[in-house]
């Protein structure tokens, strides 16, 4: 508990350290308070301060209801980066006065004695007064913002059609279609009607089969125990095929050693796919047959550049597709793509990612898209081809940390499979 409980009390110094601050530069725009708007100001700001912090120690590490604990991390979530917006502008005006208090002293004669600085005549508003005030209007927006994703943008599920072209596709498949989900994370939702809605978007399309390219929680396996009923819905003619996320492995939960509890919850997630009649592909692959014809669909556990886990193993998932005249790969993280299946593995035609969420914020339209994740991320959202290998990335079914979406929805993909050569 050690691991957990030390860094959220840092956290929650520095957070009301940053609130002291930014307390007294509004307290100090309104000299004409009086006594009691002056204290119930006292009380309103640093009782929900307070209440908020012990809000989510109480969420993190007691077991409250899913609902109860979204609403705590929302509000701690919104509170700090409405506060982080408003912080620059704290320290530009102290950096101002500051500035003009030693010119003051260095250069400045001194005042006769009774002399009182005025405001000018006509002025309405000290300099310090509009600053804050700007820094106040400029935090409303995300404040406005982040909660609007919330309200509008978690179940707001857009289904996206795409075309893809592969030039060795058996005329059997020609106009195929498959679905792809990626990044359920159950253990955010709070909205099970909104859930359910999603899935029968989902199906209403028809998908002749359907990947789901991990994270199904968040940590725990027991977080889809009130999902499960709705994601056994999840079905195609053809049959869905899973894989494993970052998240599924409960490295955030359990960290990153093995123990006893964390196999059992890693064996439980396994079961979960099972339960849904989901075919979890662990470093393996399927050959997908239509009137004779074959493809193969490969699935790998997840394999991350940089900081994430590499639990895939290429080798074994490629073994004994060698005669398959395409191969579809399905591997969370896209970082994967470039660092491993583009140099090693050319026989990979497509690989469907997800991870990236989009960071849940964003730009995307059908001509132009931006997220802050681009800067994490080369390959983030949606198509990417080089030579004759291409990408996909769903940017998420569900949501994490943030309860919400802004600009990047939540994704339900249709591809339909064409012969064909692959765009330029």
């Amino acid at each position: 508990m050690s691991d957990r409980i030390l860094p959220l009390i840092g956290i929650s110094i520095l957070l009301l350290l940053i609130d002291y601050y930014i307390f007294r530069a509004i307290r100090a725009v309104k000299p004409k308070w009086g006594a009691k708007k002056h204290r119930a100001f006292v009380y309103v700001w640093w009782g929900y301060s307070f209440l908020l912090i012990i809000g989510v120690f109480i969420g993190v590490f007691f077991n409250l209801r899913l609902s109860i604990r979204s609403i705590l991390l929302v509000a701690f979530f919104i509170t700090v980066v409405t506060k982080i917006f408003l912080l620059p502008f704290v320290l530009i005006d102290d950096l101002r006065r500051s500035v003009i208090w030693i010119w003051r002293k260095l250069f400045s004669k001194k005042k006769p004695a009774g002399e009182v600085v005025r405001r000018t005549e006509g002025e309405k508003i000290s300099r310090s007064d509009f600053i804050i005030k700007a820094g106040i209007a400029v935090a409303a927006v995300p404040f406005a913002g982040l909660t609007w994703g919330i309200v509008s943008g978690a179940y707001d599920y857009q289904v996206k059609r795409r075309k893809v072209y592969l030039p060795n596709l058996p005329k059997e498949f020609d106009g195929i279609t498959l679905g792809q989900i990626s990044d359920i994370h159950s253990g955010s939702f709070y909205n099970k009607k909104a859930v359910l809605g999603g899935v029968e978007m989902l199906l209403a399309e028809k998908p002749d089969f359907i990947f789901f390219t991990g994270d199904i929680v968040n940590n725990l396996a027991s977080e889809m125990r009130d999902y499960q009923d709705i994601f056994s819905k999840v079905k195609a003619p053809l049959g869905v095929f899973s894989t494993l996320g970052n998240h599924d492995y409960g490295n955030y939960y359990f960290g990153p050693k093995p123990s006893p509890a964390k196999a059992k919850n890693l064996k439980d997630v396994i079961a979960t796919h099972k339960n849904l009649n989901w075919d979890l592909l662990m470093n393996e692959n399927r050959r997908l047959k239509v009137d004779g014809a074959e493809i193969a669909i490969l699935g790998i556990e997840n394999w991350g550049a940089g900081r994430f886990p590499k639990y895939g193993r290429m080798d074994l998932a490629v073994k004994g597709t060698e005669d398959a005249p395409v191969r579809l790969l399905l591997s969370h993280d896209p970082s994967h793509w470039r660092a491993q299946v583009l140099p090693e593995y050319p026989q990979i035609d497509i690989m469907f990612s997800g991870h990236t969420h989009g960071m849940q914020f964003g730009i995307i339209t059908e001509h132009y898209q931006w997220s802050p994740i681009k800067y994490i991320y080369k390959e983030w959202a949606g198509f990417y081809r080089e030579k004759q290998q291409q990408l996909y990335v769903n940017v998420g079914y569900g949501f994490l940390g943030y309860p919400g979406r802004v600009g990047v929805l939540p994704e339900i993909t249709i591809f339909e499979l064409k012969r064909g050569p692959v765009p330029a």
